[in-house]
């Protein structure tokens, strides 16, 4: 028979019969594997070996004994049936949102801080995804979320882009950093004037929270003596517990150097952080995908009340 006649005659219920007798032993035990009756098993074998052209099973006595054609085709039966197994399995991951990949990338504050635990938590039980996190500044993020290079971005700003939707997250408000012992960590809440002539950690100028900060001291007529300026928060957060001065900063990456000689202090006037996820707009955002969003929002929304930092709703 020619391998297209024979790919045509074929039928899928006889070769899982097949596989049952050959895995029970028996056209009895193989009627109950495939909830069948026996004289359809038998009838499925009959027209397998009609098919294949091939005797399959002997009858010796009572007993059934396949052949050792039909021990050669049980192996590649068996492999089939195993990568069919695999990708019922691989769909069933993907429909559950245990598997796949998922990339991620995050302003540089929220990368080395918030988000590290929250991934490790998520992938918990999700043993089969796969999560890639970079971290990068908020205008980077836009750019690879717009050009599909990921598929979720997390910024410091929301931003209002043609192939990028997003998605506004809870608010916090900006904290004050003190190295540990400093004078002003007696104080439970700072103000601007409680920092002339403090020496002063600055965020890069093109930032928008820098931005806020300039304002909110302008405002209270106070100038600061800027001794250092950094783009990354981590950095300002470093140098603040190396001694090097004070600042003001996000409230995620401050609590991750509570316990590295910083003391941190709400601010007041509260100056807003605004976090918001991204994602390409021309994509519909995959089931994984959408649910790291909704666990991040929660679990930013506990950590935030937890610190009494959550932004009040205007």
């Amino acid at each position: 028979m020619e391998y297209y006649d024979l790919m045509s005659a074929l039928n899928p219920r006889q070769v899982e019969a097949f596989r049952a007798v050959m895995l029970t032993g028996g056209i009895t035990s193989a009627a109950k594997l495939m909830h069948v009756t026996q004289p359809a098993v038998s009838r499925l074998i009959r027209d397998l070996q009609l098919a294949v052209s091939l005797p399959l099973f002997e009858r010796v006595g009572t007993r059934l004994l396949p052949t050792s054609e039909a021990l050669s085709l049980y192996h590649e039966v068996e492999r089939s049936f195993v990568g069919l197994e695999r990708i019922v399995q691989t769909a069933t991951d993907l429909r559950t949102r245990r598997a796949g990949t998922l990339r991620i990338a995050a302003f540089p504050a929220l990368a080395t801080s918030f988000l590290p635990r929250l991934v490790a938590k998520f992938l918990a039980d999700r043993p089969k995804l796969h999560v890639t996190v970079h971290g990068l500044g908020s205008r980077i993020v836009l750019d690879q979320v717009a050009a599909g290079q990921c598929d979720i971005g997390f910024a410091s700003d929301v931003f209002e882009f043609p192939s990028v939707s997003s998605q506004a997250i809870e608010g916090a408000t900006a904290v004050a950093v003190l190295p540990a012992g400093h004078k002003l960590a007696r104080r439970d809440t700072l103000t601007p004037k409680d920092f002339r002539g403090e020496p002063f950690i600055a965020l890069g100028q093109f930032t928008l929270l820098r931005h806020r900060i300039d304002h909110a001291f302008a405002a209270h007529k106070v100038e600061r003596t800027i001794h250092v300026e950094t783009q990354l928060v981590e950095i300002a957060c470093a140098l603040v517990a190396a001694g090097a001065g004070v600042s003001i900063v996000d409230p995620l990456m401050a609590e991750e150097f509570k316990t590295r000689g910083v003391a941190v202090r709400p601010f007041l006037p509260q100056i807003a952080i605004e976090f918001a996820a991204l994602y390409p707009a021309q994509r519909t955002l995959s089931g994984v995908a959408a649910e790291f969003i909704q666990v991040f929002r929660r679990e930013l929304a506990e950590l935030l009340d937890r610190q009494n930092l959550r932004r009040p709703r205007p």
